[in-house]
């Protein structure tokens, strides 16, 4: 079972490592299923076997622009002590990461991907854990999770445990938060924003800064 597991996530890398590629010098447009396999060395038919469809195989190649977010975090984060400044700077990060990249950031976790994958962030890091870095053990938990939602609660969590905002609170501040992340994601999709992705991004976390000490007790 481990020897299958092992030749599996093997042959997995080699179509999502020529998946990236093609999304990195190409465009996400570019992607096809004969193009990936025939970078890959296998034929089409292969790569059926790994992934459900090629939305998958893209999802897979998209959590690799995940990796500079990934390792700011454990750069800068693990320095901080107090859990409300780790959480506004875990956002500043992901808002500078994902606001240079909103189709790729959206495409991960925004557009509705079937249920058999919604674990796929989880398997990747299984298949690539060396693009995870090294993390607290109470952040870890947040990076494997693939719906948003599901991450920013766990983070306010984390501050509701420190006594900090009420439990019965959070899942108003955990919608409204991503709603007012969402709402900025789409205007820079939809170039209807014209500020700068720095100036976007202090934007978004003043906002988020607000939005939370409305809600801390």
């Amino acid at each position: 079972m481990v020897k299958k597991t092992i030749k599996k996530h093997r042959n997995m890398s080699y179509f999502i490592d020529a998946a990236s590629k093609i999304m990195d010098e190409e465009g996400v447009q570019s992607i096809t299923i004969r193009k990936v396999a025939d970078m890959a060395g296998y034929n089409s038919a292969t790569l059926y076997n790994y992934f459900e469809n090629l939305d998958e195989l893209i999802l897979y190649a998209s959590i690799r622009h995940l990796r500079e977010y990934t390792f700011s975090l454990s750069q800068y984060i693990n320095a901080l002590h107090d859990n409300i400044d780790k959480y506004y700077e875990i956002w500043k990060y992901f808002c500078k990461y994902s606001f240079s990249n909103p189709e790729i950031y959206n495409n991960i976790f925004f557009v509705k991907h079937s249920n058999s994958i919604s674990n796929i962030i989880e398997e990747y890091y299984s298949i690539f854990p060396e693009e995870l870095g090294d993390h607290s053990e109470n952040l870890l938990p947040m990076l494997l999770k693939s719906n948003l939602y599901e991450r920013n609660l766990a983070l306010l969590k984390i501050i509701a445990d420190n006594g900090y905002l009420k439990p019965e609170c959070l899942n108003d501040l955990n919608q409204m938060t991503i709603l007012l992340y969402q709402g900025m994601l789409n205007k820079i999709l939809n170039d209807e924003q014209t500020s700068s992705v720095e100036e976007c991004s202090e934007t978004m976390l003043r906002y988020i800064k607000q939005l939370t000490t409305s809600f801390i007790n």
